[in-house]
């Protein structure tokens, strides 16, 4: 997916592609299936609330054991409420990060996908809090 074709979800141009039926296997190869399941329209399936959704890219190591990247792009909607789990993007100290949403004895806190990092407490009056859930990561696979 090319940064302008990312440009245009939310504004009303739909991006439709053709989705097929059978799953491509990530072990071994399966028979060819050439049954289409329908089309996609990706900009649905990424952005369910247009006015609430923004993109960020996420930057170094701290989420790479749930499989975000760095560079990776983030589709945050800003009117999911977060639960346990979520992985949000969240403001800390001025700035942006995203973590997991999880909670102890202690309260809510934000944690990292890579033990390296350590959890941060969700507190308000330290300048932390949730800004939106991410709903997606888009991972590219190639270097072009």
């Amino acid at each position: 997916m090319t940064a302008d074709l990312l440009s245009q979800i939310g504004t009303g141009v739909h991006v439709v592609a053709p989705v097929y039926e059978a799953r491509v296997p990530a072990g071994f190869p399966s028979p060819a299936d050439d049954h289409l399941e329908g089309r996609l329209d990706i900009a649905e399936l990424l952005v369910q609330r247009p006015a609430a959704t923004f993109f960020a890219r996420a930057s170094g190591p701290s989420m790479r054991d749930c499989g975000i990247r760095d560079g990776d792009l983030l589709v945050v909607d800003r009117s999911i409420r977060p639960q346990p789990g979520d992985v949000v993007v969240a403001v800390v100290d001025g700035g942006l990060v995203v973590k997991r949403v999880d909670r102890n004895r202690q309260g809510w806190l934000l944690a990292s996908a890579n033990p390296d990092y350590p959890p941060l407490p969700i507190d308000q009056e330290e300048g932390v809090w949730i800004w939106g859930v991410v709903t997606f990561s888009i991972t590219r696979h190639c270097a072009r």
